[in-house]
């Protein structure tokens, strides 16, 4: 469902007007935060080429690490739906939970108890500054909608993510989803 005033546990979905935005183009962002001051959000679809265990060589495991957004892109952060398990976390919305103790997720998955279904690592993160992010739905740079997978959406498939969010929306956002990612290679 399309809503018009972001909230805390919504998604952004880039508009295909911002093709050619190296950070957005055609992202899914979850956004963790949203009040007075500003925004924080994660991009759901954009993997990089590293797993965990390439970043830290203590955690023996290929879980991905996605492109969280753009700033501070030298931190990692991660997102979850076992708050049982990880202390300390935030819960988002819809039972999905930020951050928590990193101590406590190396034990887990050194004990094989937390999997790629259960946390989502990232690094860096999206940003918005107090009126930034409404300048931006001004502009037609997004389309918030409610997360109607909640916490499964740690689990959705990010390759075709944005390509389904353009057929559920349907009329002119259609043509877009089989659109390239790049307009030049057409």
């Amino acid at each position: 469902m399309i809503t018009t005033q972001p909230k805390k546990g919504n998604l952004l979905i880039a508009e295909p007007a911002i093709i050619g935005d190296i950070s957005f183009n055609r992202s899914i962002i979850l956004l963790a935060d949203h009040n007075s001051e500003g925004s924080i959000g994660f991009i759901l679809n954009k993997p990089l080429e590293y797993t965990i265990s390439d970043l830290i060589p203590e955690i023996d495991a290929n879980f991905k690490v996605y492109n969280g957004g753009p700033v501070e892109q030298d931190n990692l952060y991660f997102i979850h739906k076992v708050p049982d398990l990880i202390p300390n976390s935030i819960e988002i919305s819809f039972g999905i939970y930020w951050g928590g103790d990193f101590n406590k997720v190396a034990e887990l998955i050194a004990n094989n108890q937390l999997n790629e279904k259960h946390i989502r690592f990232f690094l860096g993160y999206s940003g918005w500054d107090a009126e930034q992010l409404q300048e931006e739905l001004k502009s037609n740079s997004w389309v918030v909608t409610e997360n109607i997978y909640k916490k499964e959406i740690i689990e959705k498939d990010y390759e075709s993510f944005w390509k389904e969010k353009m057929l559920e929306f349907g009329g002119e956002y259609t043509i877009w989803s089989n659109a390239p990612e790049d307009p030049s290679f057409n």
